[in-house]
């Protein structure tokens, strides 16, 4: 039986919280000292570089796959960008990929089950928020970074876009 009740989120609503990660994100990102970005790890773990760029070569594969129901790799895994201004460039592009493709995506979409890139079959509700989830993890791992490093990071709950953030204090 097929549930069609209303949902807690509409799916302007996910593209918003989901946003609010990956500006949260890119906060991160720009935090990192620029010779720390690709060098620094703890633990046998990956670079925050290196992880943000897994982050973003996933948005575009995904969102073809959504539309298209194309679920090939597309730049997965290529070699990213190498400085953080690239990264930073191509994570702003990722950002537009994904607010461009999202309200092109029918309701009834998100509901259907889809084989994403051959690796699980999930309604693609389900695919979009492990790519939320994934992102919010390895941010995790960009904050235990910035503190081995010395270097407060971002607020965890600075979501909203930088003009509209109360200062510190709350105000």
């Amino acid at each position: 039986m097929t549930n069609l009740s209303p949902t807690a989120l509409t799916t302007d609503m996910l593209l918003e919280h989901w946003q609010g990660h990956r500006r949260l994100t890119r906060r991160v990102l720009q935090a990192f000292p620029e010779d720390e970005l690709f060098t620094f790890s703890a633990g046998g773990m990956r670079t925050f570089g290196a992880l943000a760029t897994e982050m973003l070569q996933m948005i575009a594969p995904t969102m073809k796959g959504v539309l298209e129901d194309d679920w090939t790799s597309g730049g997965y895994g290529d070699p990213g960008p190498e400085t953080k201004d690239d990264l930073l460039g191509a994570w702003d592009a990722a950002d537009r990929v994904l607010a461009e493709s999202w309200p092109k995506i029918p309701a009834e979409r998100f509901r259907e089950t889809a084989n994403a890139f051959g690796l699980w079959t999930a309604p693609v509700v389900t695919t979009l928020m492990y790519l939320i989830d994934n992102e919010i993890h390895h941010r995790g791992q960009g904050y235990v970074y910035l503190r081995m490093l010395g270097i407060d990071p971002p607020l965890f709950y600075q979501r909203r876009p930088a003009l509209a953030e109360p200062d510190d204090e709350g105000a």
